[in-house]
């Protein structure tokens, strides 16, 4: 579903990626681990079409970057800590104008079904302003899953949220990779990133040094295998 070779991205002199190789297949749920300044929201932008390589080749449902973009955008979901919502129109009337932009058929039903999904069906005739944060970022992924979209990428969604905020979202994420879709989690949180993902990679210095599935850290946890893999 995702494919990435050699990505380069650099800003003036400073090289932030380094000749980086990524694949995720189809269903799988990737969590991108590393400490601040690897890359991470630098590659899930690019991954977004929100900014382009220098060098290399990506690659998402067989459409080509940036070439491609209008087509990559119509198969993404994007959630980052900035909710790319309209604060003065309510959670329905949100939903209404995305599910507008990406020609929505049965649109009305779509909202319910995204609403209840997210767990604000009771507010959606609520101003988005009067919303906390966690309630914000769970719209926020009501908006980014409204067309269906084949592959997730969340930018460090917990960030900001209290204890119980954290929990909901969770749930939400939970449902949102039963659904089958392709997700790609930037996240700090090691414990809910192993609770989550199917796999985990560790970017550090603008490349993957290290990468394993749930079944390969039986003998271990995600907390010493993330810890080695920086070491090594």
């Amino acid at each position: 579903m995702i494919q990435v070779k050699k990505l380069v991205k650099r800003f003036g002199l400073k090289t932030i990626l380094r000749g980086l190789d990524f694949s995720v297949a189809q269903g799988e749920f990737v969590a991108l681990l590393g400490p601040n300044g690897a890359g991470k929201t630098t590659f899930l932008r690019i991954l977004a079409s929100l900014s382009r390589p220098s060098l290399g080749e990506v690659r998402i449902a067989g459409h080509r970057l940036p070439h491609d973009a209008a087509q990559v955008r119509a198969k993404l979901g994007v959630v980052s800590h900035m909710p790319l919502l309209y604060p003065d129109l309510t959670a329905e009337e949100n939903l209404q104008f995305y599910a507008r932009m990406y020609g929505i058929d049965g649109m009305d039903a779509r909202i319910t079904e995204v609403l209840d999904l997210v767990g604000l069906e009771r507010r959606r005739k609520d101003l988005v302003r009067a919303f906390s944060r966690g309630m914000q970022q769970r719209l926020a992924i009501g908006r980014a899953v409204i067309h269906n979209p084949e592959v997730m990428l969340f930018d460090e969604p917990y960030t900001g949220l209290d204890q119980d905020a954290s929990e909901m979202l969770d749930e939400v994420l939970r449902s949102v990779a039963a659904k089958g879709r392709t997700v790609v989690m930037t996240s700090h949180d090691l414990v809910r990133a192993e609770e989550l993902a199917t796999r985990f990679d560790i970017l550090s210095r603008g490349v993957i040094t290290a990468s394993a599935a749930r079944a390969d850290l039986k003998q271990t946890n995600l907390l010493s295998f993330y810890k080695q893999s920086l070491e090594s």
